[in-house]
């Protein structure tokens, strides 16, 4: 009961900011984002939509979700209605005597537009729906206490799943073995599920940034990128680590040692103000120097949080600044075509003075097998 009430306390709480934060005239809001649902209701169910107008919130979702519904939410009406919960939703809003309801653009597709403006009486269609652009998701990315130690606590098991994952790296072994065995341990330890699918990339396809795990077997000699997450109490973790198998190469040596260092100047360079732009350049400058720039085919990080991917989008020219609180990755890769590549990433959390590692526990220094 009192981990509800605290849960209760939490979803009100980031309700009343979002209420503060309406914009383009909007009286009410209409969100149906199921990450957004959850983190402003504690609803955990594929079909629901949160509705807020004039002090006024309900949670609304259908039959199937009628005890489940009744045991996450709380400090908000829950309705049950019969189809579209968005629909029943804009008419509900409608009956509340909203005349102007925001709606995030960037998650709702055409279709469903047009299904909530048939709930609607006629003379309302016209004009009802004001578009807006992420206003939960600006509020999420910046995560309380609560919510960085779910994090943390996914980050710790990601460390030691790879720990196991590393005593089933042999030659000859299927990727996807790797996948499958880092998997079923994952369930075991508790994870909810994965935050992603699973990268294994073994030898030349090691330089896929997203090669995902299939039936090719580890090499004699060769890197093996592994990049994988898991999903605790709705939030992920995200980590990547680069291993070699046999004795490499000075070439290989040096350019695992150059996006090593790529990565630590990026964590270096976390902390509250600086830009994601700063950020990514930090990283981006020790590859340039050592004439590895062009083969780093993506930005240096992302948000994590409910939603494996987002914001804020840490990468070139991006002028959104750091805020203690955000949860962000940092993940330089160099990806030589038909040869090799490496990745290292980590997931930090942005502090007043500058970063917590959450996956520290699993060391970036050179593994050989």
């Amino acid at each position: 009961m009192a981990r509800k009430m605290f849960k209760m306390r939490n979803t009100m709480r980031r309700r009343r900011a979002l209420a503060a934060g309406l914009e383009a005239g909007a009286e009410a809001l209409l969100v149906t984002h199921p990450a957004d649902v959850r983190w402003l209701s504690g609803f955990t169910g594929s079909s629901g939509a949160v509705a807020m107008a004039k002090g006024k919130a309900a949670l609304l979702t259908d039959g199937r979700y009628t005890s489940q519904a009744k045991a996450e939410v709380g400090g908000l009406r829950v309705v049950i209605c019969k189809g579209s919960p968005g629909a029943f939703a804009a008419e509900w809003l409608a009956k509340q005597g909203v005349r102007r309801c925001g709606f995030d653009a960037s998650v709702t597709s055409v279709a469903m537009l047009e299904g909530w403006k048939k709930a609607l009486p006629g003379k309302l269609r016209r004009g009802f729906f004001v578009a807006t652009s992420g206003l939960v998701a600006r509020l999420r990315e910046v995560k309380d206490a609560d919510e960085i130690a779910a994090m943390r606590a996914a980050a710790a098991m990601g460390c030691a799943l790879f720990d196991g994952a590393l005593t089933m790296m042999e030659p000859g072994v299927p990727e996807s073995n790797v996948a499958a065995g880092l998997e079923f341990a994952a369930r075991m330890a508790g994870a909810e599920g994965m935050s992603f699918e699973t990268i294994v990339a073994s030898g030349p396809r090691s330089a896929l940034p997203h090669g995902r795990a299939t039936n090719a077997k580890l090499p004699r000699r060769g890197f093996v990128t592994l990049d994988f997450g898991v999903v605790l109490a709705g939030y992920c973790s995200d980590m990547t680590r680069t291993i070699h198998l046999g004795r490499p190469n000075q070439r290989k040596w040096d350019v695992y040692h150059s996006v090593l260092e790529a990565q630590q100047a990026g964590v270096a360079a976390v902390k509250p103000g600086v830009t994601c732009g700063e950020v990514d350049e930090a990283a981006r400058s020790v590859l340039r120097k050592a004439k590895l720039e062009k083969w780093f085919l993506h930005s240096t990080g992302h948000g994590v949080g409910l939603e494996i991917h987002e914001g804020p989008r840490v990468a070139a020219k991006q002028v959104q600044k750091l805020s203690a609180g955000m949860v962000i990755t940092i993940e330089p890769g160099v990806y030589l075509p038909g040869e090799f590549g490496v990745r290292i990433e980590d997931t930090v959390v942005v502090t007043d003075s500058g970063c917590e590692v959450l996956t520290a526990a699993s060391p970036k220094v050179w593994i050989e097998l």
